[in-house]
């Protein structure tokens, strides 16, 4: 698909971006999406009763080895060239903020620096009894350790259905929306509330706002511009349209 002249001049003339990315950005590194994952083992459950507090509550062994599974296939994942091209956009814009809804952590992985992680990291832990950090030099497979502290159940740091995102994490992802020229809304399909509203408040505050994704979803038509391909091929095509080189 061919890259619009008006959005190459805005990005390369862009002093401040925010990009929100989700599943489909991983997917192309072949991390299944949320409820992709459910094959083999664990095909006969319904992921939203492994990913909320009273399935830990319920069965704290059971949901800790579907995380365990889950880190095993983002292990095995790299950083796309979408991910390479996010990460050199950073090196070239004043002010680039990078929100993601995913938690497998491959934007780190790829060099970019400013993430907000709207959702968590598989890879990390806090306790689930005072919903503080928690480290691990190793980390078991079968069940959730205790907490150093108070002795409660390690869980994943990630966001369960029913609770809400990390206050701060929002908080800069709005002001970040709020004030950049250009956002780049990325595989992701706009169903999950209230990420899916960034690019809107972006749009409502005078950014350009552009959707990249393999098919139209819940944005289609409430956006500045639509391009429907991988974000793996278009991303690294519109860095070099804009600066010159590809990553």
């Amino acid at each position: 698909m061919e890259i619009p002249d008006t959005l190459i001049e805005r990005l390369r003339k862009a002093r401040c971006v925010a990009v929100l990315t989700g599943a489909g950005v991983s997917a192309e590194s072949g991390v299944p999406t949320f409820r992709d994952a459910q094959t083999g083992l664990w095909a006969r459950y319904d992921p939203g009763e492994l990913a909320s507090p009273a399935a830990f509550r319920a069965n704290p062994a059971l949901v800790w080895q579907w995380y365990a599974y889950r880190r095993s296939l983002v292990a095995a994942a790299e950083p796309n060239p979408g991910h390479i091209a996010l990460a050199e956009l950073e090196r070239r814009i004043a002010d680039f903020t990078l929100i993601t809804q995913n938690v497998d952590g491959l934007h780190h992985r790829a060099g970019s620096q400013n993430v907000v992680e709207l959702h968590g990291n598989l890879n990390r832990y806090r306790c689930f009894a005072d919903d503080e950090p928690v480290e691990l030099t190793t980390v078991p497979q079968d069940a959730p350790p205790p907490c150093p502290r108070c002795g409660g159940l390690v869980r994943p740091d990630v966001v369960w259905f029913g609770e809400l995102l990390p206050p701060r994490a929002w908080r800069v992802a709005v002001a970040a929306a709020r004030r950049c020229e250009l956002f780049l809304c990325v595989g992701t399909s706009g169903v999950v509330h209230p990420a899916a509203d960034l690019p809107l408040i972006a749009r409502s505050a005078g950014a350009y706002t552009v959707e990249i994704n393999i098919a139209p979803g819940a944005l289609d038509g409430l956006l500045d511009l639509h391009l429907y391909a991988p974000s793996g091929h278009m991303l690294p095509a519109l860095a070099a349209a804009a600066f010159g080189n590809a990553p």
